[in-house]
Parts: C-alpha cells; sequence; structure tokens
C-alpha cells in the first residue's frame, strides 16, 4: 500500500518528505494551501488538529514530523539512517531528533507570529527579536561539533540531519542564513547539496503546480499563524 503524506510547502512536513526521497520510498503527496485549517477545511476530516503533516502508511497514522522521520528511518533504514539502541550514538540521535523541533523550530514559529502571520496593529517587532536571539544562540550549540564532524552523530546522515536541517531551511526562509556561524553555515551548504534533499524540493513544488496550489513556502505565507 502506498504511503500518503499531507504537506505544505516547507511546512514541518518537508521533513518526512525529505526523508521518503532519501529512501526512495513510493508515496503520494497531496499538497494543500497553509494554514489548512483556513484554506482547506476538508482537511480537518483527515486531521482534526488541522496541522501539517498528516501521515498514513496502512492502518498507521502519525501526525509528528520528528516522529514520521523515526518511524520511517527505522522500519525502512535500519543502521543507515536510523540509529540502533544497541549504538553508542543512539543517545545522541534520539537528542538531535527532537532538537530540532523542540529547540529549533519552536522560536521560530513564534518569529513568524509576531513578524508576519499576525494583523499588524497586532504584530511584536521585540518578540521577534527576542526569539530571533534566542534561536540564534541555541543554535550555536552545534557549531563545535559541526566543525570536527560533517553531520550530527554516528559518522552518518541520519533522521536527525533531517530534523534539524529543517529548522535550516526555514530560519533560511525567514532570512537568517547570514547570522549562522561559519561551521553550521557549511553544514547547511552540505544538507542542501544531497539528492534527496534537492528530490523533495523539487517533488512539492510540481505536486503543487499539478494541484492547483501557490508555489510559496510557508514562511512567505500571510495570514493566521
Amino acid at each position: 500500500m502506498t504511503m500518503t503524506l499531507y504537506h505544505c510547502l516547507s511546512a514541518r512536513s518537508f521533513r518526512p518528505l525529505w526523508m521518503l526521497e532519501e529512501l526512495g520510498l513510493p508515496y503520494e503527496l497531496k499538497v494543500l494551501p497553509f494554514p489548512p485549517r483556513r484554506e482547506a477545511e476538508p482537511y480537518l476530516a483527515v486531521n482534526p488538529l488541522g496541522t501539517i503533516p498528516a501521515f498514513f502508511d496502512g492502518d498507521t497514522r502519525l501526525t509528528e514530523s520528528v516522529a514520521i522521520c523515526q518511524y520511517l528511518a527505522a522500519r525502512h533504514s535500519p543502521r543507515q539512517l536510523d540509529v540502533g539502541s544497541d549504538e553508542p550514538a543512539f543517545g545522541a540521535y534520539l537528542n538531535f531528533l527532537h532538537f530540532g523541533e523542540a529547540t529549533l523550530t519552536f522560536p521560530q514559529t513564534l518569529i513568524l507570529r509576531y513578524s508576519r502571520f499576525e494583523p499588524p496593529e497586532r504584530r511584536l517587532p521585540q518578540a521577534a527579536e527576542d526569539y530571533t536571539r534566542w534561536f540564534l544562540s541555541r543554535l550555536r550549540t552545534l557549531e563545535p561539533l559541526l566543525e570536527h564532524q560533517e553531520y550530527l552523530c554516528a559518522a552518518r546522515f541520519t533522521a536527525a540531519d533531517v530534523s534539524v536541517g529543517y529548522a535550516l531551511l526555514l530560519a533560511d526562509d525567514i532570512g537568517l542564513r547570514d547570522r549562522f556561524k561559519p561551521a553550521t553555515r557549511a553544514y547547511w551548504q552540505r544538507l542542501q547539496a544531497r539528492d534527496g534533499f534537492r528530490r523533495a524540493l523539487a517533488a512539492q513544488q510540481r505536486a503543487a503546480v499539478e494541484q492547483g496550489v501557490a508555489p510559496q513556502s510557508v514562511a512567505r505565507a500571510s495570514g493566521p499563524f
């Protein structure tokens, strides 16, 4: 049975899309306008939360982007994009998987909300700047590690790099790339050079055109978050 991913352009659902392309798995991609709970109300029947992603693999249903990455890695790429529980890097792998979402992506949602998504009279430039500094201070913790190794853990590219890589994609879209430290900037360039990443970018744009969704990223969308 073909897996199905509900996706908005360059939203968190880009993580599982990137994983699917890295793994070369067959899937159906359904692209929705952002935010889907407002712009695509029928989607609420698929995911009552109205959030992206929603992922289906037979009877399995997942709505958390990092959980989908972990699921795909464990199910379809053991000891490659996954890190086994008996490997020394298992703890680091789990930590970076969740660091990418909980620590690096969360503050960026607040930056977007208070700088772009709220109506002009409700925007808070100081809050957006405070959370920008918050994000960058935590991103800098990767710099000493990336000065000495190509990827985050296990001496190979893993789902943890997809998780953190998406946070860098979002930061790039927001306009923060020039504030990355040198090793982090080089790491982000390596991730963008991967065939799986490039195929995922092409897949989302192609599906958006075919399905009649305006080809813009979440960071450039307008309307409430």
